[in-house]
């Protein structure tokens, strides 16, 4: 396996990733909305979800499914937000299919629905400052011992 991981235009380390599948891989967020925010990114680099076949949205989901458990464990959440922000006008930045697996709380946001600003504001603002590749590749150990597998063979 290489040593990074592409995510559209982005080489990704392997240190700030937390699993690898057969058509997906887990990536902690550079500037997540909060604690727990992660990735779950389609192997093959497609801007859009209905550009990806039938397996490979399957396993996308399947993957996100898990990764949820483990984040809603790890950040004692009471649920989860999956997002997917398919194309520009929804503001898709990187032009590569993901899932936003985002931990939520009651009362976390004023209003239930502030998280989708945030994720069109913060997530990919130039003012917020990103986080350091050490506490990413922090995260993305403690997912890795939470998922209990790497499928480093594909």
């Amino acid at each position: 396996m290489a040593n990074t991981l592409r995510f559209g235009p982005i080489a990704v380390p392997l240190s700030q990733a937390f699993f690898v599948s057969k058509h997906a891989f887990g990536l902690v967020n550079l500037k997540p909305t909060q604690p727990g925010h992660v990735l779950v990114v389609s192997r093959r680099p497609v801007a859009r979800l209905g550009d990806l076949s039938p397996d490979e949205v399957a396993d996308l989901f399947v993957q996100g499914q898990r990764v949820g458990r483990a984040v809603e464990k790890l950040h004692a959440a009471d649920g989860l937000t999956l997002c997917v922000q398919d194309g520009a006008a929804a503001g898709q930045t990187v032009p590569h299919v993901h899932l936003h697996v985002i931990p939520r709380r009651p009362g976390d946001f004023a209003d239930n629905d502030d998280v989708y600003r945030e994720l069109e504001s913060r997530v990919d603002n130039d003012r917020r400052q990103p986080r350091s590749a050490a506490d990413m590749a922090a995260e993305a150990a403690v997912m890795r011992r939470e998922l209990g597998d790497w499928d480093d063979a594909i």
